[in-house]
Parts: C-alpha cells; sequence; structure tokens
C-alpha cells in the first residue's frame, strides 16, 4: 500500500493504481472536468500510475494546461475520424495551421473533397469514437523504432523534427491502431471530448472547442476573414521559403542559409509595411493612423517602420502614445482583486484625448503630456504640436481600434491597424505553436532587459494581460483597415539563447515552474542561432536589443 496526500487528507491505495481511478473520488467536488495532477510538483497524465507515496493536486479543464490537453486530445481525435471515413490515402497531409477565435483551423492537401457530406461522417465518427471512450495509450520507443512508425504512416514532417532529437527516445500517443505525437499532456481516452464541431471554412476544416472558461459550450464559429486573410498570408510566405515547420528551419539553418531566410524575411516585412503606407496616402485626407495590438506584438518598431515609409511619399508623421494619456495613478480603476486595471478603457482620459486631436485637426497648437511612470503623475514637457497639411499623428495604443477612444475624431480622418505576432510555423504539421506562446517569449526577454523583471514575473502577470487582450483589442480585429503580422519565421531560434536563462532561474515549488518547464522543452526542439545578423530594425530587436529605434 501507499500513502497519497490529497488536500491535507492521507489516504491509503495499492501501488500501481491509476490516478484517473483516484481523481473519481474527488471529481463531484469540483466543477470542472480534471484533466491532469501534480504529484509532488510534477504534471502527470491521468493513465500513469502511482508507485509511491506522494502528494497530489488536480487540473481542471478549465486551467490553461487542461484547456491545452483537451484541444491536443480532440486534434488527434478530429484527424483518426477523418482517416477513418475517407482512408489515410486519400490525402496527403492536414495541418492545423491556426486558430481563429474558438475554433482551429485546418489544412487538408490532396484531392480530398471537402463536402458537407464528408463533413458530417467526421463529425458522427468522432462521436462514436467519444461514445466508445476507447483508450489513448501512451508509450516511449527509442528514437530509431519511433522514426520508423513515422513513416509507415508518411509523416514526413516528425522524422524531420526528431532528426535533431536530442533524447534517445520519443513518447507517441495510440488510439484505435492510429500512432501519433503530440507536444504536451493527453487525456486518457476518447469519452473525455465530449463537446466540439467540425465544419467547412474556406478551403478547410474548422475545429470549434469549448474555451477554457466554459469547458462544456461550443461557442458558434467566427467568420473572421481580414483576420484569416492575414494567417494564410504568412503562411504562404512560410511555404515559400521552404518552411513550414520547426523540422524545416532547422534544416535551413543546418545548410547555412540563416543569413538569407533572416532577410528575406525582413523583405517580406518590409514590402507589407510599404503596402500599408501606400494605401494611407491612396485614400486621402488621412491624419491619425491608429495601430493596436496585443502585448508583444511589436507595435512601436512597426510605428517608426511605417512612419519612414510614410515619409517616401512626402508626408511627415509624429507618433504619440496613448499610454501618454493615463489617467493620473489615483484616479486609475481597479480590477475584482482591487489592483490598477492599466487595460481597461477608462484608464485613458478619453475626454482629454479627443479635445487635443480635435484641436489639432483644427489647425490648433497642442502642449501634448507624457505620462511619467514612476511617479503615476501626467506631465507636460512643454512638447507642442500642430498639424500641417502634410502631417500625420501615428498613434499607439491597445485601445487604438475601438471607436469609442476616437469618437470626436471623423470617420475618414482615421487610418486603423491591427498588429500581432500570428505565429506561422509548426512544431509539426499537427503540433501548432500558439500565437500567445510567442509574445510571452518575446515580453519575457525585453522586461528582463529593459526592467529587471525576471521569467516568472512576466509569467506570474501574463494571464491579467490576456484577460486585457480579450476584452479590448481582439474584439475589434475585424475593423481595422489593415491588418499585419510581425512575427519572423526565425525569431524563435533566436529569442532560445535570450529566454532559456531565465526560464532556467523559475525554480521548482515556484508557481510559474510548471510554465517554465513546458516553455523549456518547446524550445528544446529549436536550434539556436545568433542574433549578430538581425537587422537593426528589425522587430526582433525590440525584444533582443540593439534596435535602431527608441523602443
Amino acid at each position: 500500500m501507499i500513502t497519497v496526500k490529497i488536500h491535507g487528507e492521507q489516504k491509503q491505495y495499492e501501488a500501481g493504481t491509476t490516478y484517473e481511478t483516484i481523481v473519481k473520488e474527488y471529481q463531484e467536488k469540483y466543477g470542472g472536468r480534471i484533466a491532469l495532477v501534480s504529484v509532488n510538483g510534477k504534471i502527470r497524465e491521468l493513465f500513469k500510475k502511482a508507485k509511491r507515496d506522494c502528494e497530489i493536486s488536480f487540473f481542471t479543464l478549465e486551467d490553461p494546461v487542461g484547456h491545452k490537453t483537451y484541444v491536443r486530445t480532440a486534434v488527434m481525435l478530429m484527424i483518426k475520424a477523418l482517416r477513418d471515413v475517407a482512408g489515410a490515402d486519400s490525402f496527403e497531409k492536414i495541418k492545423v495551421e491556426f486558430s481563429i477565435g474558438a475554433g482551429y483551423y485546418c489544412n487538408v492537401t490532396g484531392s480530398l473533397q471537402l463536402d458537407e457530406e464528408l463533413i458530417g461522417r467526421i463529425n458522427g465518427r468522432m462521436r462514436e469514437l467519444v461514445k466508445a471512450d476507447l483508450p489513448i495509450l501512451k508509450k516511449s520507443y527509442p528514437l530509431g523504432e519511433a522514426l520508423e512508425i513515422f513513416r509507415a504512416q508518411g509523416m514526413k514532417d516528425k522524422e524531420k523534427l526528431f532528426r535533431y532529437r536530442r533524447g534517445s527516445y520519443v513518447n507517441i500517443y495510440c488510439l484505435d491502431g492510429y500512432y501519433d505525437y503530440y507536444y504536451g499532456y493527453m487525456l486518457p481516452s476518447t469519452g473525455y471530448v465530449k463537446y466540439f464541431e467540425v465544419a467547412a471554412y474556406q478551403d478547410g476544416l474548422m475545429l470549434m472547442l469549448p474555451e477554457q472558461n466554459a469547458p462544456d459550450v461550443v461557442p458558434p464559429m467566427e467568420r473572421r476573414e481580414k483576420l484569416f486573410y492575414t494567417l494564410k498570408q504568412s503562411d504562404e510566405w512560410g511555404s515559400m521559403m521552404g518552411i513550414d515547420t520547426v523540422g524545416d528551419l532547422n534544416d535551413q539553418i543546418c545548410r547555412g542559409n540563416i543569413n538569407d531566410l533572416i532577410l528575406v524575411q525582413e523583405a517580406l516585412q518590409e514590402r507589407r509595411i510599404g503596402e500599408i503606407a501606400e494605401d494611407i496616402v491612396k485614400r486621402g485626407g488621412v491624419k491619425f493612423v491608429m495601430i493596436a495590438g496585443p502585448s508583444s506584438s511589436g507595435k512601436t518598431t512597426f510605428s517608426h517602420r511605417l512612419s519612414i515609409q510614410l515619409r517616401t511619399y512626402g508626408l511627415t508623421p509624429h507618433p504619440i502614445a496613448l499610454d501618454d494619456y493615463f489617467v493620473n495613478r489615483d484616479q486609475t480603476p481597479l480590477d475584482e482583486n482591487g489592483d490598477y486595471n492599466f487595460e481597461c478603457l477608462e484608464a485613458i482620459d478619453i475626454e482629454q484625448f479627443n479635445r487635443n486631436m480635435t484641436d489639432l485637426l483644427a489647425g490648433k497648437t497642442v502642449e501634448l503630456p507624457s505620462f511619467n511612470f514612476k511617479t503615476g503623475m501626467r506631465e507636460y514637457r512643454g512638447s507642442c504640436k500642430t498639424l500641417g497639411e502634410e502631417d500625420v499623428l501615428v498613434i499607439e495604443g491597445i485601445h487604438g481600434l475601438n471607436d469609442a477612444t476616437s469618437y470626436a475624431l471623423p470617420h475618414e480622418s482615421k487610418y486603423k491597424i491591427y498588429i500581432s505576432a500570428l505565429t506561422s510555423i509548426n512544431i509539426d504539421e499537427h503540433n501548432r505553436i500558439p500565437t500567445t506562446d510567442g509574445r510571452l517569449l518575446r515580453r519575457m526577454v525585453r522586461d528582463a532587459r529593459t526592467r529587471g523583471t525576471p521569467a516568472r514575473g512576466t509569467i506570474n502577470m501574463w494571464a491579467s494581460v490576456r484577460r486585457g487582450e480579450e476584452q479590448y483589442i481582439f474584439p475589434f480585429q475585424e475593423s481595422a483597415d489593415a491588418m499585419f503580422n510581425s512575427v519572423l519565421i526565425y525569431e524563435l531560434a533566436v529569442l532560445k539563447q535570450y529566454a532559456e536563462p531565465l526560464l532556467f532561474g523559475i525554480n521548482k515549488g515556484e508557481p510559474e515552474y510548471h510554465e517554465a518547464k513546458r516553455l523549456l522543452k518547446f524550445l528544446e526542439y529549436f536550434i539556436g542561432v545568433s542574433s549578430d545578423n538581425v537587422p537593426n530594425n528589425s522587430i526582433c530587436r525590440e525584444f533582443v536589443g540593439g534596435s535602431c529605434f527608441h523602443v
């Protein structure tokens, strides 16, 4: 017998009892379905067995790690169902490309017709598999055997990925004869994936799944066409350069092609910035360029580079940060925890901003404020502006797309741009890289460099940042006149060198330890490269340092 401590209570179990068996005794005490356990501080899947004395706590589907586990398992379920109803030989590959709202867009390559009849059969087969509650088995294979399994199933992307694997063994999951690799944890059986819907979207499939805060509700599909086009364009850039997955990127690095890759990627971004500048000029009458995007999107560098492009058309751009219109600290709203809520619209003095902007539009000279983040006070330091015929204000801030921010400005005088780091590279075809992971690593590296903030501090506040984005930024994406993807296909190989030492500084037992370990495992897939050849006007420089701009 072994002793297991749960919620301060000690209980006896036979050695070899699965964690799933233990979980069943406690499930009714939790609102959400328990997905994983923490055993002496280490996350374990439910099909694992308790073999010695330990202390256990639980993660549900409403926890970030539990939700990711649900998504991962649902993806495997969908791919298995597609192979069952259409035949594994009827398509070349299925790639889980990116998320749009609560949906995960999948591109199916080959001659397979994704009509309503096939979509219905996929959904039907998935429900059959869920009802059967089939086990999802996990086994560790020697690297050579794992590569043979991938080769037999035509998974060339995984062959390429594990060519650079330092470990000697690979964990492979099996569902009813279908073998696959997944980066992260999985649920123990198909019966856990009760809520989903597969639908046709553009030229592929959309797998709709519950969101973290409502794990038993599948939300309706959102048709964010501008976001979809931007994501597809980035994927096409990657395909043009021959890089769809981390294995492809590692190949290019090992062949000595990284410098050319950096130059081509930077040129593609510069071309896109030039296109946006041209559109602004062609529209005519634009006096306010409003730039918004989530944290660590590279808004500051983008605004500088856009300003340079605008100058080539004879315009005179002037940068303005919405943050300079923060209300004084003692007037800042508080959130539900009693902390300052800097993300809400009420944290900005909207009335003063609109007065200043309308005065400028009327030809008046205006003294603009500057916010002192140390004192928490708005200050005036003699920064006066008067708008001439060729002057344009480039305004950057998280609320830039919300018309409530600039309610007094004529619609025709505004040009709105949404910018985000929309990850365009996959670990492999079935394992996408969440956009938030790239932005979190960017922010972590920059916080440590510019503010001396340790990685655990950045991770600790990330959930709050994400809540603000969901509430104040993402709902306004589709109102943008233009979108810009700031992600660089090579950047994670560069960020790796800076992020790993920071993540290793988080100790076991600290609340951020699990997330640090996850990110460290993620970075293991990449061959690191130096930042020496990254141009000094690159968005990457905003995070690793060495930018020619004041960022």
